[in-house]
């Protein structure tokens, strides 16, 4: 199977569904986990848990950082909090990292260890960015407590999405999406 390089009109639909379902988790489930517990692990669960589907999905670059991008962007206008700026941030930097392995997410090792590092590197990244910019707290603060919590919840997001890919590579999704 080739890879096409430019977006499908599949691509785009899936990248605003996904979108879409962003805002959504971001407005709904995000906050009440946030103030049940306190701590942004669900807010990276969501989070990494839709940048790696989307990934997965469309298997191109941009797609995540669209998520990203506009997602936060509604997310804000629609009065959600501020910090999911961060996450913006945070997309890009995983775009950017999933380069390395073309956007791929399937059960061999590279591609799994690829798709681990970026997202524990992107995770701990939007913690320091929220930490120090929305949270008032010091660099030294968001590089081990907030940034951590964040690197926590961006692993649970790939514990989470790893056995959805592997379910829905078995059933043949990717074929469907591709016919």
């Amino acid at each position: 199977m080739t890879r096409k390089k430019h977006f499908t009109t599949v691509d785009i639909a899936l990248t605003s569904v996904f979108c879409a379902l962003w805002v959504v988790l971001n407005l709904t489930v995000a906050p009440i986990s946030f103030r049940l517990l306190g701590l942004p692990i669900i807010h990276d669960l969501i989070t990494f848990f839709i940048f790696l589907i989307v990934a997965w999905a469309t298997g191109k670059f941009g797609t995540t950082s669209f998520v990203g991008i506009v997602g936060a962007i509604i997310v804000s206008l629609a009065g959600g909090p501020l910090p999911v700026i961060g996450f913006a941030a945070a997309s890009i930097l995983f775009d950017a990292l999933m380069i390395a392995n073309h956007h791929k997410i399937n059960l061999k090792i590279y591609n799994i260890a690829t798709t681990a590092l970026a997202t524990i590197v992107s995770a701990y990244f939007a913690g320091i960015l929220i930490g120090v910019l929305f949270m008032n707290g010091s660099l030294d603060w968001a590089l081990t407590f907030w940034g951590m919590w964040h690197l926590i919840g961006g692993v649970i997001g790939i514990v989470a999405t790893l056995p959805v890919i592997a379910i829905l590579e078995k059933a043949n999704v990717r074929k469907i999406k591709d016919a």
